[in-house]
């Protein structure tokens, strides 16, 4: 697939960024690789391995999804959704907390569940799923906390300085939670086969995932009403991430995780949104146009 690799760099490079992907055929393993095994800055798509350790330690019996959790208005992990940005005690089960992880990123309501699963939990949750490659130094408080840090006292103002931006640990794989594209596609896959869970978990994770509300990024590349895109996305300082399942009607099931850093610092650049959409539209057609495709539909 080197025509597809080619313009899938040349797309990064005209939106302004260095991109890492990966995408696979969940049903045939036909796959693309361009930089898939580099180490990658999860960011917020790394609550998708916080959900799935959540699902699993429900299926085990050791929490109740239903249960109630007090989120008190003070000390909440910062973020422009949910939880995070509300000002009032909150009272909510455990799955609705992590309805708004999923579908709005809610910063908060990710630390609560991290609270209760546990860092560790994850990190065995990875492990035991072959993602040997993927790994949570620090909770998602932990992490903006060595952002402000690393900012100084300049604050958010700051990172607008490539010289800042430089030094942010939250941007070293090496430093903060970190995975590949190949890591999360193979998660993904697992989801849908309903090998990382139980089918009923599995199902509840699937549908999470449908409902995040960002489409500005991944679903843009497939702005067709009947072509469905379930995903998480992940932001930091010049980073952008998405990685996802597009499922055609004809029953094409594809894992795409996308990886990207901007050269500009700047928080709004729509072309470094759109690219992940674009990159994967260009993943998943080189995959659809591949033979197995047409065995799989009885053509061939």
């Amino acid at each position: 697939m080197s025509g597809a690799t080619g313009l899938l760099r040349k797309a990064f490079a005209e939106a302004g960024v260095t991109g890492r992907l990966h995408a696979l055929d969940i049903d045939s393993g036909a796959d693309l690789d361009d930089g898939a095994d580099r180490p990658v800055v999860t960011a917020s798509v790394h609550k998708l391995c916080l959900l799935v350790a959540l699902h699993r330690q429900a299926a085990d019996g050791a929490l109740d999804l239903t249960e109630q959790t007090e989120c008190p208005a003070a000390g909440r992990t910062p973020g422009p959704t949910g939880l995070a940005a509300m000002l009032d005690p909150v009272r909510m089960s455990l799955r609705d907390l992590a309805f708004l992880m999923m579908t709005v990123s809610d910063n908060t309501a990710a630390d609560v569940l991290l609270a209760r699963v546990g860092l560790d939990a994850v990190n065995a949750t990875t492990a035991a799923l072959g993602l040997d490659r993927t790994h949570a130094r620090h909770t998602f408080g932990e992490l903006l906390a060595t952002v402000r840090q690393d900012a100084g006292p300049g604050g958010a103002r700051a990172l607008v300085d490539p010289h800042v931006i430089g030094r942010l640990r939250a941007l070293d794989p090496a430093r903060t939670n970190h995975s590949t594209p190949r890591d999360m596609t193979r998660l993904l896959r697992a989801l849908w086969r309903d090998e990382a869970c139980t089918p009923e978990h599995g199902a509840a994770i699937r549908r999470l995932l449908g409902l995040q509300v960002w489409p500005h990024r991944m679903a843009s590349g497939f702005p067709f009403d009947d072509v469905h895109v379930a995903g998480k996305t992940g932001s930091l300082p010049t980073l952008r991430n998405e990685v996802g399942v597009i499922e055609y009607p004809d029953g094409g099931r594809y894992a795409v995780a996308v990886f990207t850093r901007a050269a500009s610092p700047a928080a709004l650049l729509p072309a470094a949104d759109a690219v992940i959409g674009t990159a994967a539209r260009i993943a998943v057609d080189a995959l659809r146009a591949q033979p197995a495709r047409n065995t799989r539909e009885g053509i061939g």
